[in-house]
């Protein structure tokens, strides 16, 4: 097997192959020591885990630089945050009764809240990769195509949402935006009392938090996907190009 069909074989391999068990699996361990051999046997299993953690930092911090930066959220409707249920669907009448501009920047702050919440996530993200295993690693290679996104979920959701809330919560109260939000909320009477109003700042955390899991999906199917996303010589050499 020469070195260009043995980086193609562990490509396959990187991107979710089983690698210790099922029919797949002599294929699996004969195509890594196929790979070892192309590359002067450098590529260890270090170097998969180092490779790995390296690929989801750099995911992750992309994903929180774009975020976390003015119109993040605001500016993109994959990631914008919508009004809550109980106001979306009066929007029309809260628009007739003249509610709209309190409505709009009712809407932006919610966005606005959430871009600010977003910079915490390196740390708790940053703290999650550094403490993975080599058995996490091999999770995340042969898992689905979002393992990774879902082993941040796992292990980082409740430590994000509870540094987001009191964040959210913070500006809120500057602004002021809690009391707007009743005030939008009365203005649409039993209707929206009926559709259910949910906490602001938890439904703010919240959603910024689903946001940022949908940024760090992008991030991942980019490493499994795309050549060009593997900017070191670490990830070019472990995901062989």
């Amino acid at each position: 097997m020469n070195v260009r069909r043995a980086a193609a074989v562990f490509v396959t391999l990187a991107l979710g192959f089983p690698v210790a068990a099922g029919p797949l699996g002599d294929f699996a361990t004969k195509a890594y020591e196929a790979t070892k051999r192309a590359n002067g046997g450098s590529v260890s299993e270090a170097d998969i885990g180092s490779a790995l953690r390296e690929a989801l930092a750099k995911g992750a911090s992309s994903a929180v630089k774009q975020l976390g930066s003015a119109d993040g959220y605001w500016q993109n409707p994959r990631f914008k945050i919508p009004l809550p249920k109980s106001l979306a669907k009066s929007d029309a009448l809260l628009r007739s009764l003249g509610a709209g501009p309190r409505l709009d920047e009712l809407h932006l702050s919610m966005n606005r809240a959430a871009e600010s919440a977003v910079p915490v996530a390196a740390e708790v993200f940053s703290g999650a990769i550094k403490q993975m295993t080599l058995t996490d690693v091999r999770a995340i290679l042969d898992g689905a195509p979002d393992a990774a996104t879902q082993y941040f979920r796992t292990s980082s959701s409740d430590t994000l949402l509870t540094r987001f809330k009191p964040i959210v919560a913070g500006i809120t109260a500057k602004t002021g935006l809690a009391q707007q939000y009743k005030r939008v909320l009365a203005s649409a009477g039993p209707l929206a009392a009926t559709l259910g109003a949910p906490d602001l700042d938890t439904y703010v955390a919240q959603k910024a938090l689903d946001g940022l899991f949908l940024r760090v999906a992008d991030e991942e199917k980019a490493i499994r996907e795309n050549p060009a996303a593997r900017t070191s010589a670490l990830l070019k050499k472990v995901f062989a190009k």
